[in-house]
């Protein structure tokens, strides 16, 4: 059984837990399409475009993302870690590394810029230098509208993909599907990037002797590979409605007829 915060629980075995449940999604993001090209996975979480200038005073400016489903599959991978509340949180696992590297300066001055790098990216309210906001405006009807990026990639997230929040979409609906896409594709690719490197650093930490952790956690399956099953087997058969045997070390009765010869059985929904 494992701790969950309860009060007198081992804070070791919490965090190794916690770190535990890290490892098993951020494996999972790693082995992301998206993250087989790390250069290119680094490119798109800074969303690099082109302007063309074009002589008469406008520009042409081109973005080229990744097909949506590509980020929304990436999407479903790396939003538990968004997530506080979650075992596999992002900074459930960093104040983890926190707690069995607290006597390392290096490492916890590590653990604190990533904390900061990481909220500040992430969390809708946080303040920051950086980012772009979207203005729109309707002289006709004399209206105008301005979101930010993280309101908009928040809102793909959790309006157009994980959940179908109302009140995010609608907020954002002047803006459009496009929009609020183009704002969370550098959002999930560098929460990628970041899972990913804490991730690796779990595994320098793991290989020190600092964590603990099971060594079978860095290789277990975590993605399949393969989505088709072959097994030989040994078949048997019975009337309708003769029961099977109540469990796999139980013997089937002798109302089961072994089924032989070049018989092809095919199962289908009727």
């Amino acid at each position: 059984m494992r701790a969950n915060g309860q009060a007198g629980a081992d804070p070791a075995v919490l965090h190794r837990s916690r770190l535990e449940a890290f490892v098993v999604r951020a494996r999972r993001v790693e082995a992301h399409s998206l993250a087989a090209d790390w250069d290119a996975l680094v490119a798109l979480a800074g969303m690099p475009y082109v302007v063309t200038v074009l002589g008469n005073g406008e520009v042409h400016i081109l973005q080229e993302c990744p097909a949506e489903e590509v980020v929304e599959s990436a999407a479903a991978r790396i939003r538990p870690l968004l997530l506080e509340g979650d075992a596999c949180s992002y900074l459930k696992a960093l104040a983890a590394v926190g707690y069995f590297c607290r006597d390392l300066s290096h490492d916890t001055a590590w653990v604190k810029t990533a904390r900061t790098e990481w909220r500040t990216r992430t969390e809708p309210n946080a303040e920051r230098e950086g980012g772009y906001q979207v203005m729109l405006a309707d002289t006709a009807a004399g209206w105008t509208a301005e979101l930010d990026d993280r309101k908009l990639a928040t809102a793909w997230i959790y309006g157009d993909v994980v959940h179908h929040d109302t009140e995010l979409l609608e907020e954002t609906d002047p803006f459009g599907l496009s929009e609020r896409f183009r704002a969370a594709v550098p959002l999930i690719a560098w929460s990628m990037v970041k899972a990913i490197e804490l991730l690796n650093y779990i595994r320098v930490l793991q290989a020190d002797g600092l964590l603990g952790l099971p060594m079978q956690l860095f290789d277990r399956e975590v993605v399949l590979t393969s989505t088709r099953w072959e097994h030989t087997a040994r078949a048997y058969a019975a009337p309708v409605g003769t029961p099977p045997p109540p469990d796999a070390l139980t013997p089937f009765g002798d109302e089961w007829v072994p089924v032989s010869g070049s018989t092809v059985l095919r199962h289908a929904d009727d």
